[in-house]
């Protein structure tokens, strides 16, 4: 009994880590499932239809991380931040729902942790899709989060 449960946690956590590790491609595997059943519906073949999802999915991934570092509007940037983290918010709620009503907790908890869960799935993949996009050039050292760190090191 008591290694069950240990595996249970076990299993709880990394079903959790998966969640947040993968949300930041809700958006990209939307495009893909939605463009790939399009090529199989005119009828192209199931070959063809592979392929096209997963480059239309590698193209809006990187298209994204592109357009997040090359582009310096924080309206922009804000924008292209919340497309991805809609899907990613939309795929933790149903996630965090569904793990709040396998755990037995009553309705109103159970949306309550929903939301939450909404919420940081949703800013976990803003802030992923941030930080694939790589290292703002052009931004004064003073704006950077560890300035002190690089400074304290370099002498």
């Amino acid at each position: 009994m008591f290694i069950s449960a240990i595996l249970s946690v076990l299993g709880l956590g990394f079903m959790v880590y998966v969640l947040f590790t993968l949300a930041v491609y809700a958006l990209p595997f939307f495009v893909a499932v939605t463009v790939g059943m399009h090529v199989h519906d005119i009828e192209a073949g199931l070959i063809a239809a592979i392929a096209v999802a997963f480059i239309s999915g590698t193209v809006t991934l990187l298209a994204g991380q592109i357009a997040f570092a090359t582009i310096h509007s924080a309206p922009i940037k804000l924008a292209i931040g919340a497309l991805y983290a809609a899907p990613a918010g939309i795929a933790g709620y149903h996630a965090i729902k569904g793990l709040s009503e396998i755990g037995g907790a009553g309705e109103t908890w159970t949306l309550v942790f929903a939301w939450v869960g909404a919420i940081i799935v949703g800013g976990t993949a803003w802030a992923r899709i941030a930080s694939l996009a790589g290292p703002t050039k052009g931004v004064p050292a003073e704006r950077h989060a560890f300035h002190g760190v690089r400074a304290a090191n370099d002498g």
